[in-house]
């Protein structure tokens, strides 16, 4: 009997429900209004949680694997060889093995070498150089080199994926044209440096599906130099760059402030793309999404998929492209169209960048290696492992995900088919328009079109992720606005 047939029962008349004994009536009618708030929820897309049909996230082993072997030791090993040069400013000399930039790019590249022995050819390494002209902190014509190892995944070439990761291992002390002073750069940024070869000489054993770069580019100090040209080159390239992280300034738990943080790391997205164009900004302003660029969607990745697999390390996300008024080497990819973040520790002290080393007034200035927390920057490479790990192992995100325009209180969902053979299909995820996550999610399944009943596109926004059998699932995609809909 459906609930519907029940609940008329005890709306007949009185003479003919006075025959039923007043228990049972009490009960039919507990047991009916329960069935239609039953069925009210049902119908309501904001009741509907995750499907038990969607699969369901599992911890990966070998990410766990990754993880446990990552080494605070060699961390600190690499800190410490990379400040043994002296100085690594990018004007320094570059033929001289024993101290200069020129030394730290051979050992670099060396060890790189070493990472890739581990791979079964699947990883190769190379030194990307440039000559870059006369500027405002290059006094004369310079050569720029960056190193970059590519650990290549097992998906065809045509649908080849890419994720970015690195450090810069120049370094600058008072001033960035003097090549000459000391300039032991730990915390900046042979931190983020030993980060990315730590977790490249461990990656280099696994296997992935999409491909992931491990980077340590040179002339950051000189105006972003390394990381520009990269980027120029891959978006020549048409590269498939679906995220890129950089590691800056990642190894001091002792800010200026007199806060000693050990937990906190902060992830650093722009909101509206640095790319966008004229028509993209009037798109925007009529459908909102100032918090909801690629970038954006990396952060709330990160700070979804960290707590899983790192602990000891809370995700905060900063919604700016950088600190204040400054920034680094995910800005040139942030400028061509790619998804980048910012990876930096929760307070920074400034007696320890960009200064002469020396003793003032009783205080000790420099970059040294004495002021960097090992172990905090060997948490904070794990959750590097951790998320290029997690999103070279699941689908791509969904592509042209778009919302029909229509006048309705529903909202309704399209998207183009992802090529992943194991693809199990996809979750529609949504949130109130001041929430900073995704709040809601509800699974779909294998289709690309959905409508969300009863749920408006005025007050609230959506997004698309992709998952695999294995439970994997993407970065979000934001929708943007389509006429008509596709078949």
């Amino acid at each position: 009997m459906s609930w519907l047939s029940q609940l008329q029962i005890c709306q007949k008349p009185a003479q003919e429900v006075k025959r039923i004994p007043k228990f049972l009536r009490a009960a039919m009618l507990i047991f009916s209004v329960s069935l239609m708030l039953c069925s009210v929820l049902a119908e309501d897309p904001r009741s509907q949680a995750q499907s038990t049909t969607a699969p369901k996230f599992n911890l990966d082993r070998q990410t766990i694997r990754i993880i446990s072997e990552i080494q605070a030791s060699s961390i600190e090993q690499t800190i410490r060889k990379l400040v043994s040069f002296g100085t690594r400013n990018t004007l320094s000399e570059q033929d001289n093995q024993q101290r200069g930039i020129g030394a730290a790019r051979d050992w670099l590249y060396e060890e790189f070498q070493k990472a890739a022995h581990d791979s079964g050819g699947r990883m190769t390494v190379e030194k990307q150089s440039f000559v870059q002209p006369k500027a405002e902190r290059i006094p004369t014509p310079t050569m720029v080199t960056n190193i970059v190892a590519t650990l290549k995944g097992t998906q065809p070439e045509s649908q080849n994926r890419l994720y970015v990761v690195s450090g810069h291992y120049d370094s600058m002390c008072g001033r960035a044209t003097d090549a000459q002073c000391d300039a032991p750069g730990a915390n900046d940024d042979a931190s983020g440096t030993a980060a990315v070869l730590e977790i490249a000489r461990v990656m280099a054993k696994y296997p992935f599906e999409a491909t992931i770069i491990f980077m340590a580019v040179a002339g950051e100090e000189q105006g972003l130099l390394g990381s520009i040209y990269f980027a120029e080159q891959a978006r020549k390239r048409n590269l498939n760059i679906e995220a890129m992280l950089t590691n800056d300034i990642i190894g001091n738990t002792l800010g200026g402030n007199g806060v000693r943080d050990t937990r906190t790391l902060r992830v650093f997205s722009e909101g509206v793309p640095s790319n966008e164009t004229d028509s993209e900004a009037r798109t925007r302003r009529s459908i909102g999404g100032e918090n909801d660029s690629p970038s954006r969607q990396l952060a709330r990745f990160i700070q979804e998929v960290s707590p899983r697999y790192v602990t000891g390390i809370d995700i905060a996300m900063i919604y700016r492209r950088d600190r204040y008024g400054r920034g680094g080497d995910h800005v040139p990819f942030l400028e061509r169209g790619y998804a980048a973040v910012r990876l930096t520790e929760a307070n920074e002290d400034f007696r320890h960048q960009h200064q002469n080393v020396r003793v003032e007034n009783g205080i000790q200035y420099g970059d040294l290696p004495e002021f960097v927390d090992f172990a905090y920057v060997t948490r904070i490479a794990r959750v590097n492992a951790a998320i290029l790990a997690t999103l070279a192992s699941a689908p791509a995100k969904p592509s042209n995900v778009g919302i029909l325009v229509r006048v309705s209180d529903d909202t309704d969902l399209q998207w183009d088919e992802n090529k992943e053979p194991d693809l199990a299909g996809y979750e529609i995820v949504w949130r109130e328009t001041t929430a900073p996550a995704w709040t809601h999610l509800r699974w779909v399944g294998k289709v690309t079109r959905f409508t969300m009943r009863r749920l408006s596109k005025d007050n609230y926004f959506f997004g698309v992720r992709a998952v695999d059998s294995a439970g994997n699932r993407s970065q979000v995609s934001y929708p943007q606005p389509i006429s008509g809909g596709r078949r």
